[in-house]
């Protein structure tokens, strides 16, 4: 592994998209621009999700029943999908929350003991 330099892109964790997308959308709804800035803003302008990794993270999250959308104007009077978290979403954040702590706690474990 070489040295990052500031202009270089900190991937996102696998498995930790939709936790992000859920936990952003648990605050109100958003279109998925609205959603990907939120991300960068909240993770101190570290993580930068991807169009081509959050739309169709959105497409499966409306599949699986996590959020549902709708059409209307934006506020530069665009048209924007805003995106909502159903009960089943939050039920699934919950789910996402518990699982990344358990993965964070046991590679803290490794970490304090190698």
């Amino acid at each position: 592994m070489g040295r990052r330099t500031e202009n270089q892109k900190i991937e996102i964790p696998p498995g930790t998209l939709y936790m992000l997308i859920l936990k952003t959308l648990a605050n109100g709804q958003m279109h998925g621009y609205g959603i990907a800035q939120r991300i960068h803003q909240l993770s101190g302008e570290v993580l930068q999700v991807e169009e081509g990794s959050l739309y169709p993270a959105l497409q499966r999250m409306l599949i699986k029943g996590w959020v549902v959308a709708e059409w209307r104007p934006s506020e530069n009077n665009r048209r924007a999908r805003y995106y909502s978290l159903t009960k089943s979403g939050q039920k699934q954040l919950g789910a996402e929350l518990s699982e990344f702590d358990k993965v964070i706690s046991a590679i803290h474990r490794v970490i304090e003991t190698a």
